[in-house]
């Protein structure tokens, strides 16, 4: 049964190890995605079956805490962004960049040659649907192995990204693969984050929610509504 006691979630990004083998898949959970999985049984197992979940939301801290006692630090995904890319930053290494448009995706190239200019970058943009063809899945997985990268970010948003790495994992030549969805526009500045005292008190949830109140609302307003009765359901039966 898929429940937060079942997420084996990271503590700390430096306990990732880039030996243990290829393909190493990282994937974030935050109230949002906990609910689809508990709908999502596809979804669920993906999470469950990810080498490393990172608590991507202040909810999921305190979740843990309430259901086990564990003190876990957030990590979002754009800490993991920023994480890998120091790293191949300092031993020269590659990325991969799938997903997105490609007017997002040049934004990325160009910001990122200026402040991570030892890391080689690609970029892939695949079409905008919910589900690929078998030629469009040989394009993508061709165009990654044919560059290698030392990291593959993922950014088709949530559970889509994560359900494509953990399909065709295995058939990729990357070190990690790191579902990050809205990191991209992030990064390339189309959305902005939360400022940083809201992200340390656990508020940029209601910083995306006053900025896209439209689209948002379900999401945090229900969605948390949602989040709070499983986890009481969680404790409640052990």
């Amino acid at each position: 049964m898929f429940n937060l006691k079942t997420i084996n979630t990271l503590r700390n990004l430096n306990d990732i190890s880039s030996k243990e083998k290829k393909s190493i898949l990282i994937n974030t959970i935050n109230a949002h995605s906990y609910n689809v999985a508990k709908k999502d049984q596809q979804f669920a197992k993906v999470l469950l079956q990810s080498d490393y979940v990172l608590p991507d939301g202040q909810s999921i801290i305190w979740a843990k805490r309430i259901l086990s006692g564990n003190k876990l630090t957030r990590i979002a995904g754009f800490d993991l962004f920023q994480w890998e890319m120091n790293r191949l930053n300092n031993i020269c290494g590659s990325c991969f960049f799938l997903g997105s448009k490609n007017e997002i995706l040049q934004k990325i190239l160009v910001k990122a040659a200026l402040e991570y200019p030892n890391v080689k970058i690609k970029t892939y943009s695949p079409p905008y649907k919910s589900l690929f063809s078998i030629e469009e899945n040989r394009i993508m997985i061709n165009e990654i192995n044919a560059f290698k990268p030392n990291v593959l970010f993922v950014g088709m948003t949530a559970p889509k990204q994560e359900k494509w790495a953990f399909e065709n994992k295995d058939n990729l030549e990357v070190d990690h693969i790191c579902s990050i969805g809205a990191v991209f526009d992030f990064y390339a500045g189309n959305i902005q984050r939360a400022p940083k005292w809201m992200q340390r008190n656990g508020l940029e949830w209601l910083y995306r929610l006053i900025k896209e109140p439209r689209r948002m609302w379900k999401r945090y307003i229900i969605g948390n509504t949602k989040f709070i009765f499983y986890i009481i359901k969680e404790k409640i039966n052990g």
